[in-house]
């Protein structure tokens, strides 16, 4: 029986209910990002949530872009989030901009200040801070509070038309300044920023605050269930007021859920933009970040993330989630797609002296056993092998079956050879050994003769194709990095960036995969789960970033 497209959750349960009492006639959600850096995988889940409701309910779903600051945001951003929703599996009903609707909402604070619900405040942003109040103090009232409707419209066409300087003037709400909710305590709905918008120009030099224009845009769309994870519910009371005071026609309702945390992770945009700048990382798409662009150039699947935000589920709890979770939706999604291949990684060369000179011979081998439908390849086999330097040992302790002096191993899908001499160079460290075969253990033969305990992976030599192979590891130590601070009072989190978070090591893959192409996902036999990185291969020159390793202990809980 195929899974619900998205499980049961007290959201869905809201959008059943306003469908049976017939408050809403077609659900209409959207995914708003601000275009002030890439998606995450935070935003996965958001992703999910808006779209899958959507069509699940029969509803539709649009694309908006929250861009009411100019000085954070690009259109590189733009096209990031419309490349990573795509990818992810999504296709919007619509594409919308706040910024389209800036001349409307101009004409709503217009309206909230003849009915004295706004007025223009000349003190700076420090001092609207200082008199804010806390959560057990009340705010203070502005000096310019008691403006005249007539005044305030006046300054506040000055603003639109330029004459203030930024700073110099804001325009609030005027709501309360005792209210316990700090949101509010007459927020600033207005700003002036002298900086070019990337989609309306020069147009404007007023913008509207996030908190204003959010459920504007809400309304204007149509949208009905304004689904917002958890941070946004102390501001659903300004959100309803918004709506309520500029008198729009379509009354869309906020509901709140749990972010998705994943532990040893940043997903501030702040934080990632601070990796980027500082070149922590090469750049969002860095393997190691977990952006969209980033886990899709690493080599994880649309079905991974998808499979992974729905059991991640929909709540109001917050938590951490385990990196080994994310992983072993990886596993599960690539286990029968990957042609499995052999790949050695630390190589270490073998000759095998009773093999004839010259000679290569043609072996056959399953590209994924437990997916017949994926065929078989041919893979070369001479007198010259790499194998895994870690394969082979020249004291091994006890219980050790592989490769060392006078013990014999399968070579998978080849031979038995058994290692008779080691060669060293000056610094003593093993450059070469040399083994023999036995011609009747070749592999599929049906040979019973005896038993090999150890079985190794290896490349034939003379058409082994050189590779690069990125091996990660999390890039950050602590287990819950956004709760540290930046600001000294505790570590930042730039201190627990992990040093070994990247290793690159140089080996040889099967002559197969010469012409692997950019995002062709394999699994190397041991090693893990690789994919080919689209920025960093050339023609006959791969490079593979592992996705994740090959086993992990973690199971997912039985339902």
């Amino acid at each position: 029986m195929e899974k619900p497209i998205t499980p049961p959750n007290f959201i869905k349960n809201v959008i059943e209910e306003d469908l049976r009492t017939g408050k809403v006639k077609q659900v209409v959600t959207r995914f708003p990002p601000e275009p002030n850096g890439y998606l995450h995988i935070g935003h996965a889940k958001a992703i999910w949530i808006n779209f899958s409701l959507g069509d699940e309910f029969g509803g539709r779903t649009n694309l908006r872009f929250d861009d009411t600051n100019p000085a954070k945001e690009d259109t590189e951003y733009v096209n990031s989030i419309q490349e990573d929703v795509k990818w992810l599996g999504y296709e919007w009903e619509e594409k919308h901009f706040a910024s389209n609707y800036f001349e409307e909402m101009y004409k709503r604070a217009i309206l909230l200040i003849q009915k004295g619900k706004a007025y223009v405040d000349d003190q700076s942003a420090d001092q609207i801070r200082e008199t804010r109040g806390t959560l057990t103090e009340p705010g203070q009232n502005s000096p310019y509070r008691d403006r005249s409707v007539e005044e305030n419209l006046k300054l506040f066409e000055e603003m639109r038309a330029g004459k203030y300087q930024n700073g110099e003037k804001v325009l609030r709400a005027k709501i309360d300044m005792t209210s316990p909710n700090i949101n509010l305590r007459d927020p600033v709905i207005y700003r002036i920023s002298h900086t070019a918008h990337h989609n309306t120009g020069d147009t404007w030099c007023i913008y509207p605050m996030y908190s204003y224009a959010h459920p504007l845009e809400d309304a204007i769309e149509g949208v009905t269930h304004s689904l917002c994870s958890l941070e946004f519910e102390d501001q659903r009371p300004l959100y309803d007021w918004v709506v309520a005071e500029c008198e729009m026609e379509n009354v869309p309702h906020q509901y709140e859920f749990g972010r998705l945390n994943l532990a040893q992770t940043v997903t501030s945009k702040r934080k990632l933009k601070l990796l980027v700048e500082e070149k922590h990382v090469d750049g969002w798409d860095d393997p190691r970040m977990p952006t969209i662009s980033g886990l899709r150039r690493r080599g994880y699947t649309p079905e991974a993330i998808r499979s992974f935000v729905y059991e991640t589920g929909i709540s109001k709890a917050y938590g951490v989630i385990d990196l080994q979770v994310l992983e072993h939706f990886a596993r599960e999604d690539l286990k029968l797609k990957a042609p499995r291949t052999m790949a050695v990684i630390d190589p270490l060369k073998v000759v095998i002296t009773n093999y004839p000179e010259g000679q290569v011979e043609m072996l056959e081998a399953e590209n994924n056993t437990e997916n017949p439908e994926l065929g078989t390849r041919q893979i070369p086999f001479s007198r010259e092998i790499y194998i895994e330097r870690e394969d082979f040992m020249e004291n091994p302790p006890s219980k050790y079956f592989r490769l060392f002096p006078g013990n014999e191993v399968r070579l998978k899908h080849a031979y038995f050879i058994k290692c008779n001499d080691v060669i060293k160079d000056a610094d003593g460290r093993v450059t070469e050994i040399h083994c023999t075969y036995d011609i009747e253990t070749k592999s599929g033969s049906g040979f019973t003769g005896r038993k090999v305990k150890g079985t190794i992976h290896w490349v034939e030599a003379t058409q082994a194709v050189p590779a690069e192979f990125r091996l990660y590891e999390p890039l950050i130590n602590a287990e819950e990095p956004e709760a540290l601070e930046e600001d000294g009072s505790e570590k930042s989190f730039l201190d627990q960036l992990n040093p070994n978070s990247l290793e690159i090591a140089h080996g040889y893959v099967e002559r197969n995969m010469k012409e692997a192409q950019p995002q062709d996902k394999f699994q190397f036999f041991r090693h893990g789960y690789f994919s080919v990185d689209p920025k960093l291969s050339k023609p006959g020159e791969p490079v593979f970033n592992r996705v994740v390793s090959l086993k992990s202990s973690f199971q997912l809980p039985k339902q």
